[in-house]
């Protein structure tokens, strides 16, 4: 996943609005969304190579995402999955307190990765590249690629402020797709130095990416009511952006709402 955008107790009539692009190899096999056989409270799509997720939600409105960070050669191939990080909290009974806490014991196993974790009431941030350490979010709207929070690269920012736009539009799932789908790429003098070739800096400077071996595999737009009614929207691409399929689904939660 290489961008998340996430308002927070920040609408009136949704607590929770997340808008997001999961970048992938498209040789690396995936499953769209879909309530898991093993785990039937989880909605998620599924990494069929290392078994976790990406981005996914439960019956009890427990919800996580991650993105990795990138530190380009700085990757380490033994080190753990950090798609279970999202899969095991959404199958677990941790508070998303206790879960970060366990996270953070372990967060040195995985490559660098950045986290949200939440319930009903609280939502928590933690990255093991950040020195600051878990956070908890207030009411609000947050933008996260492959580095810190809020890190303010062009992509971030200009997504980030179509966001808030269609938020006002809600319950309208257009503009949020229309956004998620922007190719613009950035010019070089704007471009970040994340360790990666100037041509992939180019590449991944776009809110969908696209090139002939990597690119945006999915956008999701997870709803969640303050009533408790969930609503997971997926659209997935192939190589060449070619759409491949769509999954919405909704459902009420088995615990109503008790905060905003």
């Amino acid at each position: 996943m290489c961008l998340i955008l996430l308002a927070w107790q920040a609408h009136p009539d949704y607590p929770l609005i997340v808008a997001a692009n999961r970048d992938e190899f498209f040789t690396r096999p995936s499953a769209a969304a879909a309530f898991w056989p093993d785990a039937p409270q989880v909605l998620a799509g599924r990494d069929l190579e290392a078994g976790g997720t990406w981005l996914g939600v439960s019956r009890e409105q427990r919800f996580a995402a991650l993105t990795n960070y990138r530190e380009g050669a700085g990757q380490r191939p033994g080190a753990r999955s950090r798609g279970a990080l999202v899969a095991d909290f959404l199958v677990g009974r941790e508070t998303p307190e206790a879960y970060l806490e366990d996270v953070a014991v372990l967060a040195s196993e995985y490559n660098g990765f950045n986290l949200f974790v939440g319930d009903a009431d609280h939502l928590g941030y933690c990255s093991n590249r950040d020195p600051g350490g878990m956070r908890w979010l207030q009411p609000g709207i947050y933008g996260l690629s492959n580095h810190l929070l809020d890190t303010p690269w062009p992509k971030l920012a200009s997504a980030r402020a179509a966001f808030a736009a269609a938020l006002q539009t809600l319950p309208q799932a257009a503009p949020f797709f229309d956004l998620l789908a922007d190719r613009e790429v950035v010019p070089d003098s704007h471009l970040p130095e994340t360790g990666v070739p100037l041509e992939w800096e180019r590449i991944l400077s776009a809110v969908f990416v696209s090139s002939e071996h990597y690119g945006t595999r999915a956008s999701t737009l997870l709803a969640r009511r303050g009533d408790g009614l969930i609503t997971l929207h997926e659209r997935s691409y192939g190589a060449g952006a070619k759409p491949i399929g769509e999954v919405c689904a909704s459902f009420q939660s088995s615990q109503m709402l008790t905060g905003v």
